[in-house]
């Protein structure tokens, strides 16, 4: 026997043996049998009188899809009593009006009273009406549905179990949908708290415990609980600090306190606690949610089911660490801490962590090994990824001297007053930089970006959460751990973090309260769903690098086929590779022309021709099939334009804003060139791959943003600072300066602070 509160839950006849429920959310996808509960609140609209029609059919859309993908759905349901009573109320009206008219001969009726309706008689006149409701709604998907009333006694009758277990398999067999509820015509008064007074099983006193109890009856993989609040709080709903509880585990319910119940319905929230973790106890998952919230409610069901972060998930595996919410509170109480250390104390600490990267470059590498082995068995990465997830001595000497150059640029950089204005006299107004709060950082096949990107949080005193693939596990796991050996010289090991839950990105996405700015790196598709997926969260980053590289009637022949050979081919994986470039249509058919081909050739890039070039050769290569690809690989679009104002217009219709070249001695045509194209790096000369903030002698970059507002290009230190305002004054009012005051507006400018020679 094991105990739930005071509850035990035995082994009864006919009952789920004891089975597994899903440990994570992750896995509720794998759920074929499903119970959903609609509690009253749910299904009745406002008024309590009547049903809601358009949340109903919703709910029946999103079963019946799940239903045609081969589950096994079963509703329980209420909403016959709200139903009757509309009926009823109808027909009372009716009534009088018609006594009233042939009494009383006039036209013009007088208010009527409306008598109290008892509940079985309202439960009796809406069950039929409310099952025809649901039966016309199933018809449009081709679903059949099957009406099952029940009390608490068939429950205890062995032989009424037996045949309502033995009528429900029967009817899932035959894909038929049961819509079961209580038969609250014949229903006695529900007695409060009757299963905590030594009974054994749970009572079926409310439609909560009547799923439970049916969930367990039918081994059912998952519970779905709908009611008119988000799922439990730690408090009552409303009340300050109430916190939604994303998971909850037995023998949590000593630290929640229960509000009133809901408007309608016999059961509270808890009375659903109690239900669920019965049902837990009998290996069925459950999931308690809002499904009265317009905008989620057309897709609750199909969003729990596929394992998204909807409601109060019950599990029995508690996990070893903490969770997502409570990393993103430590990253943001020690990233305070953090930004309150001397600017010296954190430069420490990154050069600690510089040194850490030589020091244990072996662990490091091992760890890194263990990664590509394992991608490489499972095939599951492309060669440029793999190239991406590949470590080795140089990249990781090349990483300690960039976190030496973050230190050494840091001492200024928290706390730095950027305008000084004395208001009035003795009323000064300072503005100083300041750390944005807690960054969530998301990255793919990039172990390198992990002590890049903690340095540049360390460095502007942000808090950090880290969420890395699962390719490069083993390598991120060895380089946080060296992060936050470096951080513990401070004492400010948490506001570095490593998210290592079964957390899904889209999820994290959603965590508008804990974290103030998202920074993706990682493949176009990558930055478009967390664009798509944050709610509340601005994102900086870019979606696509589409650079292009522009070849000029003036271009020097020696630097064409460099510049060109470097952007495209040092690194084509990277964001910032040429994918387009751009020829002078006078250049065709030219020595330089044949060169430039025949170098890409060599390299051997792929060509693709851009509808114009295309029309110039007999035998063109392969037609582009747009001129807005990133290949990011050894892949490139070859266009003809007919002077640089094309090519500019060129980029502005078909780049990403990234980074964007000329190759031309003449200084004219440049400077036009380098005005003119809004893109966040523009170059003269230069390779497309300077683009890059260690290149730009930032020590690193948390990534290259084409985003219009706050930091444009690579981002480092000064990126992940904003500003507040300081006002020191002695006694000031507004009212001093009104037009019959005694003090005046002064406005003047004042010198700032000397920065720090360093």
């Amino acid at each position: 026997i094991r105990c739930w509160s005071n509850i035990p839950f035995i082994t009864v006849p006919l009952s789920r043996a004891h089975g597994k429920s899903f440990a994570h959310r992750s896995e509720l996808k794998h759920a074929k049998r499903i119970v959903v509960k609609l509690g009253s609140a749910v299904v009745t609209r406002g008024d309590e009188c009547g049903l809601a029609l358009g949340r109903l059919a919703s709910i029946v859309e999103q079963v019946s899809m799940l239903q045609n993908q081969g589950r096994e759905m079963m509703i329980v349901t209420s909403g016959a009593v709200a139903f009757g009573k509309q009926r009823l109320r109808h027909e009372i009206l009716l009534s009088q009006s018609v006594r009233q008219a042939l009494h009383s001969g006039q036209s013009q009726l007088k208010d009527m009273a409306i008598p109290v309706l008892e509940a079985r008689a309202c439960a009796a006149a809406g069950q039929s009406g409310l099952m025809a409701l649901y039966e016309a709604m199933f018809t449009q998907y081709s679903i059949c549905a099957a009406q099952i009333l029940v009390t608490n006694l068939d429950f205890h009758d062995e032989q009424k179990r037996r045949n309502l277990n033995g009528t429900l398999h029967e009817l899932l067999r035959m894909n038929i949908v049961p819509i079961i509820n209580t038969n609250d015509a014949v229903v006695p008064p529900p007695e409060p708290n009757s299963d905590l007074q030594g009974v054994n099983v749970i009572s079926v006193k409310d439609n909560d415990s009547l799923a439970a109890r049916l969930a367990v009856e039918m081994k059912t993989d998952l519970l779905i609980v709908l009611s008119d609040v988000e799922g439990l709080f730690d408090s009552p709903p409303g009340s300050d600090d109430a916190k939604l509880i994303d998971i909850f585990y037995p023998g949590d319910q000593q630290s929640v306190t229960f509000g009133t119940k809901s408007r309608v319905g016999m059961g509270g929230m808890e009375a659903k606690v109690k239900a669920a973790l019965w049902a837990l106890q009998g290996g069925t998952s459950v999931v308690i949610a809002n499904g009265t919230h317009p905008k989620i409610s057309g897709h609750v069901i199909t969003d729990i089911v596929e394992g998204k972060k909807v409601g109060t998930f019950f599990s029995e595996v508690k996990p070893a660490g903490p969770t997502v919410e409570q990393q993103a509170e430590m990253a943001r109480a020690g990233g305070r801490t953090l930004a309150a250390l001397q600017p010296e104390q954190r430069a420490e600490i990154i050069y600690r962590l510089a040194d850490l990267l030589t020091d244990q470059r072996e662990e490091i590498l091992l760890a890194n090994k263990k990664d590509l082995e394992e991608a490489e068995n499972k095939g599951r990465l492309a060669l440029p990824l793999l190239k991406r997830l590949s470590l080795s001595t140089s990249k990781l000497n090349s990483l300690a001297i960039g976190l030496r150059q973050i230190a050494a640029s840091s001492q200024d950089s928290v706390g730095r007053v950027i305008r000084r204005t004395r208001i009035a006299k003795d009323l000064d107004l300072e503005q100083v930089t300041v750390p944005i709060g807690v960054l969530l950082v998301i990255f793919e096949s990039r172990p390198d970006c992990l002590p890049q990107v903690s340095a540049l949080a360390i460095a502007s005193g942000n808090g950090l959460l880290l969420k890395g693939g699962k390719e490069a596990a083993h390598s991120n796991q060895i380089l946080h751990h060296l992060t936050q050996e470096a951080l513990s010289v401070h004492g400010v090991r948490d506001a570095v973090q490593l998210v290592n839950t079964r957390e899904e990105v889209e999820d994290l996405c959603r965590l508008d309260k804990l974290i103030d700015l998202i920074i993706p790196r990682g493949s176009s598709q990558l930055v478009r769903n967390i664009q798509k997926a944050a709610k509340g969260i601005p994102v900086m980053g870019h979606s696509e690098g589409i650079c292009h590289v522009y070849v000029d009637t003036d271009a020097s022949v020696e630097k064409v086929t460099r510049i060109i050979r470097d952007s495209k081919c040092e690194y084509p994986a990277a964001c910032n590779a040429l994918e387009t470039l751009l020829i002078h249509r006078d250049l065709l058919r030219t020595p330089l022309f044949d060169q430039i081909i025949d170098m890409l050739r060599v390299e051997q890039v792929k060509i693709h021709a851009g509808p114009k070039f295309a029309s110039y050769l007999t035998f063109s290569p392969s037609e582009v099939k747009s001129l807005r690809t990133e290949y990011g690989d050894l892949e490139c679009c070859i266009e003809v334009v007919d002077s640089v104002k094309e090519a500019v217009e060129h980029i502005h219709k078909y780049g990403s804003s990234h980074t964007d070249v000329i190759i031309t001695e003449n200084e004219k045509t440049a400077e036009f060139f380098l005005q003119h194209v809004d893109s966040a790096c523009v170059f003269w000369n230069a390779s497309t791959r300077f683009s890059d903030g260690y290149r730009f002698g930032l020590g690193a970059e948390v990534g290259i943003s084409t985003s219009r507002i706050h930091a444009r290009g690579p981002v480092g230190i000064e990126g992940l600072l904003t500003t507040k305002w300081l006002l020191r004054g002695d006694n000031h009012v507004v009212s001093d300066f009104s037009d019959h005051g005694s003090m005046k507006y002064l406005h003047e400018s004042l010198p700032l602070p000397q920065r720090n020679a360093s």
